[in-house]
């Protein structure tokens, strides 16, 4: 009788351990989020009109965010292919890599700044944030889903009807629910204190390093009519001289236009060391390769930006010196606040 009752008390324990471990545990979020436009920032293109940022649909977003269980075969989420450590970039991998093991033809973007943006992807085929997630989701090679699945799946599962209403104030989850949550979470991404920053906003007390410096004039005499600062980037379109074979048109696609074959958003270069491989195809794993194909690699072809093909030449010309110096002012642009940022970590 007595091994009975040990018995049947190892077995509530269980279950109660079981019935725990089935109930998720969703953290509050304690620190107020804010949306701040930084001091040397242009003013914002996302102003969350319609879509109030609060902790609760911060939360909610972050949470959706990081959930595999939305994908096709529920491995896979949006910060599978965007990862805090990289700038919200997929370190290492060429291309985004999703469900079934299925590899894209793009290089998965950083994930910051995207408020001042107007347009998305390589080849600016969204115009709101708001809708940006569906590629992913729709992808057979991302997510491999679709909005009502995901919202069906969302309907049904705890603590989701909740955490909805916690957000927008209705239990009953909807398509455009879930992208605004996506939204609040991704627009409060933004990189704006590494060390070029605060050299900025306060040459007094923070200072280049002579190479630094020297990096930082090499940038501006050579980089900077593209990557433009603060953004580090002209949000526009470019041809850069990579090979002239590639099956992806670029801007093409969306514009169907001949002028814009081969063309790519000029990606920022915030937080660049951190979020490699680069390029629309992820074909370079170091800056030093970057800059090797400015200097050597340049190939020529009818829509090669004019600043890449001057008296006849082609490329930006740059000793092994410059190079190095170039890549010092580039680590300026690392944030590390950002990066370590713990409001952005999956709970």
């Amino acid at each position: 009788m007595r091994y009975l009752k040990i018995y049947f008390l190892l077995f509530i324990s269980i279950g109660v351990l079981y019935a725990c471990s089935k109930t998720e545990v969703i953290k509050p979020q304690t620190e107020d989020i804010r949306f701040v436009i930084p001091k040397n920032f242009p003013d914002a293109v996302y102003k969350f009109d319609g879509n109030t940022l609060t902790n609760n649909g911060f939360a909610l977003g972050k949470k959706l965010f990081y959930d595999a269980r939305l994908s096709a075969d529920k491995t896979i989420s949006c910060g599978s292919c965007h990862q805090q450590f990289a700038g919200f970039a997929n370190l290492d991998h060429k291309v985004s890599h999703g469900v079934n093991n299925c590899l894209g033809k793009r290089n998965a973007p950083v994930l910051f700044n995207l408020a001042w943006q107007k347009e998305f992807f390589w080849d600016g085929g969204a115009k709101n944030l708001e809708i940006v997630p569906i590629n992913a989701i729709t992808d057979v090679c991302e997510m491999g889903t679709d909005l009502n699945t995901i919202v069906s799946f969302l309907n049904r599962t705890n603590p989701y009807p909740q955490l909805f209403a916690n957000a927008f104030g209705t239990a009953t989850i909807t398509s455009q629910h879930f992208l605004k949550a996506l939204a609040q979470f991704t627009a409060t991404m933004v990189s704006a204190n590494s060390k070029y920053d605060k050299v900025m906003r306060n040459p007094q007390q923070n200072v280049f390093t002579a190479d630094e410096q020297q990096g930082y004039q090499l940038f501006k005499d050579k980089c900077a009519s593209c990557h433009t600062e603060p953004l580090f980037t002209n949000l526009n379109y470019t041809s850069n001289g990579l090979d002239l074979n590639s099956a992806d048109e670029g801007r093409k696609v969306i514009t169907g236009l001949p002028t814009d074959k081969g063309k790519f958003r000029i990606p920022t270069l915030r937080n660049i060391e951190l979020s490699s491989p680069y390029m629309h195809d992820g074909r370079f794993n170091t800056l030093e390769k970057v800059l090797e194909h400015y200097n050597s690699g340049v190939q020529h072809s009818e829509n090669l930006d004019a600043s890449l093909f001057k008296n006849s030449q082609l490329g930006i010309q740059l000793s092994s010196i410059q190079k190095q110096q170039l890549i010092g002012f580039l680590k300026t642009l690392t944030d590390d606040e950002f990066i370590k940022n713990k409001i952005f970590y999956e709970n």
